[in-house]
């Protein structure tokens, strides 16, 4: 039972150090507020990464779809260039947010 719980957890992308913190004490006794708080914290996390994660697709689709946007005029390293510099030239209008920002949102 409790390997099961320990292999959910570790699924869930819980660390063993937290997954420690999650299972009852000796006394058998769950500190309810605590496993509340570390799952909530866990539901917020994995929002953060999905939030990551989608800004990351989201970003390499457009570079994809830039790179086989080559006009037909110029060379593949001219191409190179050309992503190269909207890419660079766009990372001051698209930063990545922050974590902070993230929360806010």
């Amino acid at each position: 039972m409790i390997l099961e719980l320990i292999d959910t957890a570790q699924k869930a992308g819980f660390s063993l150090e937290e997954i420690r913190g999650l299972l009852p004490s000796e006394t058998g006794a769950w500190a309810h507020d605590a496993l509340l708080a570390t799952l909530r914290r866990k539901i917020w996390e994995l929002q953060a990464l999905e939030a990551r994660l989608a800004l990351s697709r989201t970003q390499l689709a457009a570079l994809i779809a830039d790179i086989e946007s080559k006009p037909d005029d110029i060379d593949c390293a001219a191409n190179a260039r050309r992503v190269l510099s909207r890419l660079l030239g766009g990372a001051a209008e698209n930063p990545i947010p922050s974590a902070a920002a993230l929360r806010s949102a």
